[in-house]
């Protein structure tokens, strides 16, 4: 079994730019009692406050350290100026404004009483991050309520790479509570959420942040 320790937040980055590194750091094999080490690529970067909350919420904004072994990124975010004890739903998304294109549910995020969120997601944050659909395919029919039903099927496409983030209200209502519009969006596990809180419209739109780290 191995044990490392690799520090989440090694560096950071002002809102508008990421800022790459790459460290070597060391485990140890309790199996066998040696040392070893890893090289880990690592970047940093903000979020900010989308168009849609900036009147509602104009502190909002959130950190993110991804981090990157080669085969799989941990990537951890810190948010602050939300409105406190409310649920939000983290995307990967294609672009950072609307329409957003393809997008992808990675999990949620929980604001304290002070209105901060930390929460830490393990997949693929990087220049490959990507969708495809080689062909046409039925799929299941779970979430069917109006305005945004499950689709029967999938579009056929080829790779989209998503290098966005996006975070949004998982309520409706906990948006109207905090002063912004009552809009009904998909961005939830059941395509009911508010509007969009944050994302990383501070890079443009084929170029966005997760695009700047090459896992080696």
């Amino acid at each position: 079994m191995k044990s490392a320790l690799i520090s989440p937040v090694l560096f950071l980055a002002a809102a508008g730019w990421a800022a790459a590194a790459s460290i070597t750091t060391s485990f140890n094999n309790t199996a066998t009692g040696n040392d070893a080490a890893v090289s880990v690529n690592l970047i940093s970067f903000g979020m900010v406050v989308s168009q849609t909350a900036r009147a509602c919420l104009p502190d909002a904004s959130a950190q993110v350290n991804i981090q990157s072994s080669g085969t799989a990124e941990d990537l951890f975010i810190s948010a602050s100026g939300l409105p406190p004890n409310t649920d939000f739903d983290f995307f990967v998304i294609q672009v950072p404004n609307s329409p957003f294109g393809l997008s992808w549910y990675q999990g949620d995020l929980q604001s304290d009483s002070n209105g901060n969120a930390m929460q830490h997601f393990r997949g693929r944050f990087s220049v490959e991050t990507f969708i495809v659909a080689p062909g046409t395919a039925a799929a299941p029919l779970v979430f069917n309520n109006p305005p945004f039903a499950d689709a029967a099927q999938n579009p056929a496409s080829a790779p989209v790479q998503t290098y966005h983030l996006g975070l949004w209200f998982n309520s409706p209502t906990d948006a109207q509570n905090a002063g912004c519009p009552n809009t009904v969006t998909p961005f939830n596990g059941a395509h009911n959420a508010g509007i969009q809180v944050l994302n990383t419209s501070n890079y443009p739109d084929d170029a966005g942040p997760l695009r700047s780290l090459n896992p080696q």
